[in-house]
């Protein structure tokens, strides 16, 4: 028989222009999902409330995140808001050989990065908002950010969302449940795709009495 940890985990990339849900499906998936591990960026921003250094992000400086960006630490970085996002290569790979899937809160730029490095590894699904004026209600109900950043994103979100056609899946998030729902079945899919199941040629030469 062929188990799960007999295949190879794959990169999940949710993006989504900020405000869209892509972070409260990301909690969603994790939660319920067990050979499912969040990919921590390490970033130069400031925490925020509840944050947790090595859990959410790993807080660093500018000096310290550009030192590991030249050493070739990172699997893709960006500048984001003034700020630099980027993600440690060791640990991903060490989770996708152990058949752990990995997700990824993270924008396009970051999306690209990935694709160019491990194509076969990545499965990029794009979250929308139903609406730009509900987008922006759940910006403003966040309660974390000034209504100066508030605009700030809004300005942001259609240079975001022109990027939707670079994705493979495209989710419109009008129903949190019906959104989950629709990314598990896209992990059920992709995850028996041939070239993922690791242990497959041996199991159809047991099949054929070739062992």
């Amino acid at each position: 028989m062929v188990h799960n940890n007999q295949r190879r985990g794959l990169m999940l990339i949710l993006s989504s222009p900020s405000g869209a849900g892509k972070t409260t499906l990301s909690d969603r998936l994790l939660k319920i999902l067990d050979d499912m591990v969040l990919s921590v960026s390490a970033t130069t921003r400031s925490p925020r409330p509840g944050e947790v250094h090595g859990k959410d992000y790993f807080f660093v400086s500018e000096e310290e995140f550009l030192t590991m960006q030249s050493d070739g630490k990172f699997l893709e970085h960006a500048r984001v808001f003034e700020n630099y996002y980027g993600t440690p290569k060791a640990p991903v790979f060490e989770a996708l050989e152990a058949g752990k899937d990995v997700l990824f809160d993270i924008d396009w730029q970051g999306a690209q990065q990935l694709e160019e490095v491990a194509s076969r590894d990545v499965v990029k699904v794009f979250v929308l908002p139903p609406s730009r004026s509900e987008l922006e209600r759940r910006l403003k109900t966040r309660n974390q950010d000034s209504d100066e950043i508030v605009q700030s994103r809004m300005a942001k979100a259609d240079d975001e969302m022109s990027h939707w056609p670079e994705y493979d899946y495209v989710i419109i998030n009008d129903d949190m449940d019906q959104s989950e729902e629709t990314i598990k079945t896209i992990l059920m899919a992709e995850r028996q795709k041939r070239f993922r199941q690791v242990a497959l040629s041996k199991f159809v030469n047991t099949l054929m009495d070739k062992e």
